[in-house]
């Protein structure tokens, strides 16, 4: 049997948890602070392999392994490399009070609404697009990815985040720290840091909740047009719009650019649909129909005022990326977006000349390219109680897709 601890916010390992222990692994701070049987072998925490074979040998000999951790050790913990390595029947897990839940519990806010993310060994991209896109998130941190590096990233799109960084929960030296994304970037904060919340606080408490993690999805996608503020009709139409989201495939940890983004109707339900989104924008009244579609749908975009291709130069490289405007440019803006995007791009044109040169530019880019001819007619009343069929404007939707690679250079 293994014994998994959960320790280090505060509450003391009870001696009993560790008593008859022959072999004790645990992080340097955690084995100093707990009384252990003088016999015990110990092992401090480095690299996670070479402690699970000598665990291995011990559990095989029926000998007694105790392995103290950080906070609830099921949470983004050691748990999960336990149970796939000895199986779950084996542990006896005892969850300590995780720096998450200790960290907003300093602040007296609730967490069932916090989306929490993990960079801890992790690409930090992930995280730095789930705080772009929620108002209450929590952030694992670890080397390379901690309060500076996120810092930085936040604060070129969302400067008015407030980060709390807590270090050192639970010890005499806790501490908990409120700055802005700049203020963090500029900062060496050590090793000690525990958890990061990035905080929206004007959406931070939310309503009452019946769901724990993020807001919601919505219950339908590829919303009517008259549920967007536009001028004269300039919108992606829902027909076009629900396949260009299906190819886009906007996720939570996405970053997704919307370029000529006039409505901002793709860049809302993208941002529905849990992508951080940066939408690109050159008419002034265009970025301020932007701004109000996303405040009505309760949403937060990176609204840039500026012309493709050269409004992306200071953008992070995006994961997907909508192409919905850009006239005899179009050509040139694909490219440009194709060489930075890395799993897909799509792009409506409504007209045909230029098909062949968005085709060019995603393949020339190294992208497999595919499209359709969209032409749909709507239910339209006529008098008399009788109904016409109302033709939209086709429009030719195309896509540009990266075969994915693994980190070894194998297609997947």
């Amino acid at each position: 049997m293994i014994t998994v601890v959960g320790t280090g916010t505060g509450a003391p390992v009870p001696l009993e948890a560790v008593a008859g222990a022959e072999l004790v692994v645990g992080g340097r701070r955690h084995l100093d602070a707990v009384r252990l049987p003088e016999t015990a072998e110990r092992i401090v925490l480095g690299p996670l392999a070479p402690a699970l074979d000598v665990m291995e040998e011990y559990v095989g000999k029926d000998r007694r392994v105790v392995v103290l951790a950080s906070g609830d050790p099921g949470f983004f913990g050691i748990v999960r490399a336990l149970a796939e390595r000895f199986g779950a029947g084996r542990l006896d897990v005892r969850p300590g009070v995780s720096s998450v839940a200790t960290a907003f519990a300093r602040l007296g806010l609730t967490w069932d609404d916090a989306v929490v993310v993990s960079a801890h060994g992790r690409d930090p991209r992930t995280a730095v697009n789930v705080c772009r896109a929620h108002p209450k998130v929590a952030v694992l941190t670890g080397p390379g990815a901690g309060p500076a590096e996120l810092g930085a990233a936040l604060a070129r799109t969302v400067p008015g985040r407030v980060l709390v960084v807590a270090s050192a929960l639970g010890s005499g030296e806790e501490h908990l720290e409120r700055v802005s994304p700049a203020e963090a970037a500029d900062r060496d904060w050590g090793t000690a840091v525990s958890v990061v919340l990035c905080l929206d606080e004007t959406r931070a408490l939310g309503p009452a909740r019946t769901l724990a993690g993020a807001a919601v999805r919505p219950s339908r996608w590829a919303l009517d047009e008259g549920g967007f503020t536009h001028r004269d009709s300039m919108i992606t139409k829902f027909e076009v719009r629900a396949l260009a989201l299906a190819r886009l495939g906007p996720r939570p940890g996405d970053l997704v650019w919307d370029v000529g983004s006039g409505s901002g109707s793709v860049a809302v339900e993208c941002a529905l649909l849990g992508a951080a989104v940066s939408a690109v924008e050159k008419a002034p009244d265009g970025v301020e129909r932007i701004r109000a579609n996303a405040g009505a749908h309760g949403v937060d975009l990176h609204v840039v005022h500026g012309t493709a291709p050269d409004a992306l130069d200071g953008l992070d490289d995006p994961d997907a990326v909508f192409v919905g405007g850009g006239g005899r440019e179009l050509p040139g803006i694909v490219g440009a977006c194709a060489r930075r995007a890395r799993r897909t791009v799509v792009v409506a044109v409504a007209a045909l000349d230029r098909v062949p040169a968005v085709r060019t530019a995603l393949t020339g880019a190294g992208f497999d390219c595919d499209g359709v001819l969209l032409q749909s007619s709507r239910l339209a009343p006529l008098p008399g109680d009788v109904t016409r069929l109302a033709a939209t404007n086709p429009v030719f939707l195309l896509w540009g897709t990266r075969t994915p690679v693994s980190r070894e250079g194998v297609a997947l």
